[in-house]
């Protein structure tokens, strides 16, 4: 269904709800021991990524027939389908077609694998593990998308379970496989378990995930560009753009904010974020249009979700954590999201506690910009390679943005602030508290949030927990 782009006047401005610990915020002194602990690395630990150059387990010399992947979702959903579909061609011993990335309804962006990953660096790194070929072989011509759609195919798979073992794939697929020599698998999101695998197949995906999946060139060049502005600000004008770069001082770290405040998030999650009765009757609206009203969490009131830690964090809540933890007004900060919900009017608040805040549009020309514009698929790509190069990771809220790079970011041991959802929800629900009260709550409420490592549980995706999968007790 074709989502409304705007049901009634969404809302009015709202005044910040936080009043009185945005005041002392403002106003707030960090002392360099706040400074230097806030930044300071993660110490050394003993687990450490598993040495993954060498194969798991030999290149089998025939293949039994070429497996496609068609992938919906955003990019890091489609990132870990990717892993997932190297994973199935090795347990198949099949040939993999570069996996084809659906056209997302919402974001119609139509980049395709090439446009995205480095493609000949993903084949030659898995060479010794599985076949890899570019394109459909001629004889294949016709196992495209519209093929699949116009009718039952006897080579399509689309009844795999969310979370199948191998043995499902080596019992329902591979029949396909030796019977007509391709097999196409619709829908593959989440379609291959984490428990229960072959240690083998686990460290395939983890040299997929972190050693085979490259961005292309310009992602990487403009992600550097974007990486080196943060940490080294000048005052020159740059070529004949015009393009100013304004000189700030600062201690050339920066942290990546992941703000994920979008219509859809905040409709869904049935909380008041002080844009009142007009902004609480259109997320309404777009709840019963969108999911026809049946959203769990509308049967709670604002407090119940908030005291459960249930509500996205606004821009203003995000601000206020992190000048508790100790980040001032000199800090760096790159604002890496979509569009946010409200716009400016509803970042102006952390703007003003963090006003050397930047993102794309701030650090790079219109000429920069020109490849990637529109293209949610690359927009996104950028802010994962600038995540991924940050002092410091904090994300707002979960998502497969979140879930990606902190996972990568465990596997190199490098510092990410988790948000204490059931804390600052209560924390904030709290009038009285006093800003030293407020920081002091908030500092010992994060102390084993920032990065530490931890194992991954049953049915825990190993993309977000590479521990211990992915990873050697040195």
């Amino acid at each position: 269904m074709a989502r409304p782009n705007r049901l009634v006047q969404d809302w009015n401005a709202p005044k910040p709800r936080h009043s009185h610990l945005l005041k002392s915020a403002l106003l707030r002194q960090t002392s360099d021991e706040q400074q230097a602990d806030i930044w300071t690395p993660l110490a050394n630990q003993p687990w450490k990524p598993c040495v993954l150059s060498e194969s798991t387990s030999p290149l089998a010399e025939k293949s039994q027939g070429y497996i496609q992947v068609f992938l919906d979702g955003g990019l890091n959903q489609q990132r870990m389908g990717i892993c997932d579909a190297v994973a199935i061609a090795k347990i198949l011993n099949a040939t993999l077609i570069i996996p084809h990335l659906e056209v997302h309804p919402v974001w119609k962006d139509s980049s395709t694998f090439m446009d995205i990953f480095d493609v000949d660096h993903f084949i030659n790194v898995l060479k010794d593990e599985i076949s890899i070929v570019k394109e459909l072989p001629e004889e294949y011509f016709w196992s495209t998308r519209e093929y699949y759609a116009e009718a039952i195919r006897a080579t399509r798979v689309k009844t795999a379970p969310v979370h199948a073992s191998s043995n499902w794939y080596l019992d329902n697929v591979l029949p396909i496989l030796q019977n007509y020599g391709i097999a196409a698998i619709a829908p593959f999101s989440h379609r291959l378990a984490f428990d229960n695998m072959p240690e083998g197949i686990q460290r395939l995906r983890c040299k997929v995930n972190f050693q085979a999946l490259t961005f292309v060139p310009h992602i990487r060049a403009l992600g550097d560009a974007l990486v080196s502005r943060l940490r080294y600000p000048t005052n020159e004008v740059e070529d004949s753009t015009n393009y100013l770069k304004e000189k700030r001082k600062g201690t050339g770290k920066f942290v990546v904010l992941h703000l994920r405040f979008d219509k859809d998030m905040a409709a869904h999650s049935a909380c008041d974020f002080g844009g009142g009765k007009a902004e609480n009757l259109a997320l309404a609206k777009y709840r019963q249009v969108i999911w026809q009203g049946r959203v769990l969490n509308s049967q709670f009131t604002d407090e119940e979700l908030r005291s459960q830690g249930r509500c996205p964090l606004t821009p203003e809540e995000i601000g206020l954590l992190l000048a508790a933890l100790g980040f001032d007004s000199t800090t760096r900060l790159y604002l890496a999201s979509h569009k946010v919900y409200g716009g400016e009017a509803r970042i102006s608040t952390l703007r003003s506690l963090f006003p050397l805040m930047e993102d794309k549009k701030s650090l790079a020309s219109s000429e920069e910009r020109a490849q990637i514009k529109g293209k949610a698929s690359l927009l996104a790509a950028v802010d994962y390679y600038v995540s991924m190069h940050s002092d410091i990771f904090v994300s707002a809220s979960p998502g497969n943005m979140h879930n990606a790079v902190v996972g990568h970011r465990t596997y190199e041991n490098t510092k990410t602030i988790r948000p204490n959802m059931a804390l600052l929800g209560q924390l904030f629900l709290n009038k009285s508290l006093t800003w030293s009260e407020f920081q002091e709550a908030v500092v010992e409420g994060h102390k084993s949030r920032q990065g530490q490592l931890r194992f991954r549980k049953s049915d825990q995706s190993i993309y977000t927990y590479p521990a211990p999968d992915c990873m050697c007790n040195a």
